[in-house]
């Protein structure tokens, strides 16, 4: 099978010169399905914008690279607030995740769990991570077809994140609903009411969930990171109870959500993108720069926000102090001026300096698990089979917020 990917500039309406979000508009049900054609075309002609409700958007590659690495930021307000939080029915635990904190409360509870995401830890899960896949691309082959998502990029990430933090896999079902839903609440500003009453609804079934939990592991303690948290010090500061909830909660979302994006956004390029799918065949020890390839090209997170601290100037535009900044993640990765043929999917593009992670002090926490599971997961389907094939079916997106499928139907053989 050969087909495009997405629509090319040219395949787009004309711009209304009225529209304030110069054809990007995120709120548009189109937008997510297809969303690259309409960035290349932002970056073109409003690279730095601000939208109707003063949010700022970064299109461009070094200037969100900038604002990221370099510019003087927060996620939080300079009055501490984070904006949206007021549309929240509830004080929520998530809010307080570390994601979601400045110094001094993002390093101190981000030092809390470093070291479960370590190269060195995530190396010691590869062996039981490799018989988890070689188990489900076994059982895919067997039926000769497979939900790329229910059946691998979901129960590999939720598997290994349930484990190291000790949470029941049997309670997978449950929470995998939860946390697609409680991602809404990282847009509370922007979404629509409704959308943030399922997500708070779904992020207090969460909380109350790990209210149960810990009080069961209080009284019997393992080697996990939930059991680690509970007895966290760090400069003689213990987590409140508010505190490790948002950070158990928090972790379980991060830990897999965005990883059944990569792994399924990746099988998809690849299949659509047949002349690649071939070439990591002919030669698997691309893997690893076909995972980053995947994130550059179509990755799990299109955006992050951030806060200036002062007033800061971006070309032609000097945003305020304490303003809100979408770096546009999705953009930047394309940007012509950092990447070669940006809209070229190539396995062995290298350098790749993509921006998918992030940047700065919130730089991705997990990214040698993310990078490693999907290495795994995507490498060995690739390998284990001769066929791959895709129906004509438009993808179906799934809950979160982020850019992650909710079914990937594949027909496959060895």
């Amino acid at each position: 099978m050969s087909r495009p990917a997405y629509q090319s500039i040219a395949d787009l309406p004309p711009l209304d010169p009225k529209d304030p979000f110069f054809g990007a508009n995120p709120f548009d049900p189109s937008f997510r399905g297809d969303p690259h054609a309409r960035l290349a075309r932002l970056r073109a002609v409003a690279p730095v914008s601000e939208l109707p409700f003063g949010v700022f958007r970064l299109a461009r590659y070094a200037d969100c690279q900038r604002l990221l690495r370099d510019v003087p930021t927060g996620v939080r307000n300079a009055d501490g607030q984070i904006d949206g939080r007021e549309r929240i029915p509830r004080a929520l635990g998530p809010g307080e995740f570390m994601l979601q904190q400045d110094p001094p409360a993002h390093p101190r509870l981000r030092r809390l769990v470093s070291k479960a995401f370590t190269p060195r830890a995530i190396e010691r899960l590869r062996a039981p991570v490799k018989r988890l896949v070689d188990e489900l691309v076994e059982r895919a082959l067997a039926k000769g077809e497979m939900d790329v998502i229910a059946d691998l990029a979901l129960p590999v990430p939720s598997t290994v994140i349930c484990e190291m933090m000790g949470v029941p896999i049997a309670d997978r079902a449950r929470f995998t609903e939860w946390t697609a839903q409680a991602t809404h609440l990282l847009a509370a500003q922007f979404a629509p009411q409704e959308v943030i009453d399922r997500a708070a609804a779904a992020a207090e079934a969460l909380e109350h969930y790990f209210e149960d939990l810990i009080a069961e592991r209080r009284t019997s303690p393992r080697e996990d990171i939930l059991t680690e948290l509970i007895r966290a010090e760090e400069a003689g500061d213990r987590l409140t109870p508010r505190e490790l909830i948002a950070q158990a909660s928090g972790l379980l979302i991060a830990g897999f959500e965005t990883t059944i994006g990569l792994i399924g956004n990746g099988v998809r390029m690849l299949v659509l993108h047949p002349d690649q799918l071939a070439r990591l065949r002919a030669d698997p020890g691309l893997i690893a720069s076909a995972v980053e390839e995947c994130l550059r090209f179509d990755g799990p997170i299109p955006l992050t926000i951030r806060v200036t601290r002062e007033e800061t100037r971006f070309g032609d535009v000097v945003i305020p102090k304490d303003r809100r900044v979408m770096a546009l993640l999705s953009a930047a990765n394309r940007d012509p001026a950092k990447f070669p043929d940006p809209d070229r999917f190539d396995v062995g593009r290298s350098p790749n300096e993509h921006l998918a992670f992030g940047g700065g002090a919130h730089f991705c926490l997990g990214v040698h698990l993310a990078r490693m599971e999907a290495q795994l997961a995507i490498g060995t389907l690739v390998a284990r089979t001769r066929t791959l094939e895709l129906d004509d079916s438009p993808p179906e997106w799934g809950a979160s917020l982020f850019r992650v499928l909710g079914r990937l139907p594949l027909r496959l053989s060895a």
